[in-house]
């Protein structure tokens, strides 16, 4: 193991005690060997605690390194710090409590970074599973530079459980933003402006979906991606990610509401009257306005 660099591997958990045994058995499961493991419960209310503290054993008989701490609720961007704090690996990967590691993910990644020391962050393809751990859907993404305009844009797919990221990277930008509480668009954003984000088309994880994923909740999402676009209030593309933005919260809304999305398109368009003339009010219109017999 001396030939090969410590990985920290972080499973912040929080409400998943269905879920969080299956995740911890994907890190145990990994074919790369030097693997420290950071477990941090915040402050769940169920028997997520329990469920970890039965897989301690074989942790610690796994682990080049296994600390585990649970305490209350702090959010998940200042568990994520005090994991940066924490770690000692050379690579730092964050999995949620739900997700899973695929047995070759460490491996392959720790090998395409060790090749090329200016990739700052790695990710891969994923597969959607349900609850069950059904494949869903699968997903196999081409190889390719996410540069930092086309992050800003959302125009690059990021499945998080398949991140590795430089820890000294994450040391100089000084971890996660703790006021935004969907944390991963401001960390690959800092990423690039710090190297090469880059992504292979390896399937390296299995993303979950379920009920309580806070993906579900697109005001959550909007409000404090809107934060994360803030940093970037002079950037030359600010009118147009914030745009894409604005239209992303009013047609996920839709989803749920489609009463509520077009009080939010009617916001919008006071606010901004030129929005009714782009694309992306012809795509409303497409899967929203035109279907108004099906709403009701």
């Amino acid at each position: 193991m001396i030939d090969y660099p410590l990985v920290s591997v972080v499973i912040p958990c929080y409400n998943h005690e269905k879920f969080v045994q299956d995740s911890i058995q994907s890190v145990i499961d990994q074919t790369y060997l030097n693997i420290e493991l950071i477990i941090i419960d915040d402050g769940s209310k169920d028997s997520s605690v329990d469920k970890i503290q039965q897989m301690i054993p074989a942790c610690e008989q796994r682990f080049t390194r296994f600390e585990f701490r649970s305490r209350p609720n702090k959010g998940l961007s200042a568990t994520l710090n005090e994991a940066i704090d924490w770690v000692q690996g050379k690579y730092f990967s964050a999995i949620a409590s739900d997700d899973l590691m695929l047995i070759g993910k460490t491996d392959i990644q720790v090998r395409y970074m060790e090749e090329n020391q200016d990739i700052t962050a790695l990710f891969g393809s994923a597969h959607y599973i349900d609850e069950n751990n059904n494949i869903k859907l699968a997903n196999h993404l081409d190889q390719q530079e996410y540069i930092f305009d086309k992050i800003f844009l959302n125009e690059c797919q990021f499945y998080a459980p398949t991140q590795m990221l430089r820890t000294e990277v994450l040391n100089k930008i000084g971890g996660y933003d703790i006021t935004i509480l969907v944390e991963d668009w401001y960390m690959w954003l800092k990423m690039a402006e710090n190297g090469r984000v880059y992504c292979l088309s390896d399937v390296l994880a299995n993303y979950r979906i379920h009920s309580s994923n806070t993906t579900k909740n697109s005001k959550f999402i909007y409000e404090n991606n809107l934060k994360t676009l803030n940093h970037y209030e002079n950037h030359r593309l600010y009118g147009k990610a914030y745009s894409k933005l604005r239209w992303s919260y009013i047609i996920w809304t839709g989803q749920k509401s489609k009463l509520e999305s077009m009080e939010l398109l009617f916001a919008y368009a006071i606010e901004f009257p030129s929005a009714i003339f782009s694309r992306d009010f012809l795509v409303y219109c497409k899967y929203f306005i035109f279907r108004i017999k099906n709403w009701f």
